[in-house]
């Protein structure tokens, strides 16, 4: 006589995050082995994220060998971010440039697979280098600063230059202005 197989255990919440947020960190280590140098500036933060912020190029901080975003611009973009409603353990940091002189095509394959493997609702673009480098990635035109654009489900936002506005009170407001695009939305269903 035949008996029933067992049926597995339904894993829980905290395991099914843990498979995910393993397979994203294997994900994002062989997304910087396709552009030598790219683990120069090391990525951050949540990898079950509702938003990732992309920065084109190493700013102060990363240079003297900070994690992505890790300076006060990175405080800065969190700030807005809690402001725009998310909640700052649910944001991803990376550099789309984290060594210069990567060649554009794996620089894009990088960049694409970082925000694959994270699966955000919103991605951030800090400057025009991380808009180019967004738009190459997911080959769309360059988003305009301060345009909400919507790509493979997700929202686009880029602004024009956060850290390089945080000395200048005038471009503030301007970035200001350029990330209320990014307010939290809903759920979507």
């Amino acid at each position: 006589m035949n008996t029933p197989a067992e049926t597995p255990a339904k894993p829980t919440p905290e395991q099914l995050l843990r498979e995910f947020e393993d397979r994203a960190a294997a994900q994002l280590t062989a997304a910087d082995a396709l552009a030598p140098g790219s683990d120069a500036v090391a990525w951050r933060g949540a990898l079950l994220a509702r938003v990732a912020v992309v920065k084109g190029l190493p700013g102060p901080a990363e240079v003297s060998g900070g994690a992505a975003v890790s300076g006060a611009d990175g405080d800065a973009v969190t700030k807005a971010l809690v402001a725009l409603g998310y909640d700052a353990d649910e944001v991803f940091f990376t550099l789309s440039r984290p060594e210069i002189g990567l060649e554009p095509a794996p620089r894009a394959e990088r960049l694409r697979i970082h925000m694959e493997a994270v699966d955000p609702e919103l991605i951030l673009g800090l400057d025009a280098e991380a808009a180019a480098d967004l738009a190459e990635a997911f080959g769309i035109a360059a988003p305009r600063f301060g345009t909400a654009t919507r790509v493979l489900g997700r929202r686009v936002v880029v602004v024009d230059g956060l850290e390089r506005s945080l000395g200048d009170e005038r471009l503030k407001r301007r970035v200001w202005h350029q990330l209320k695009a990014a307010t939290a939305e809903g759920p979507v269903y």
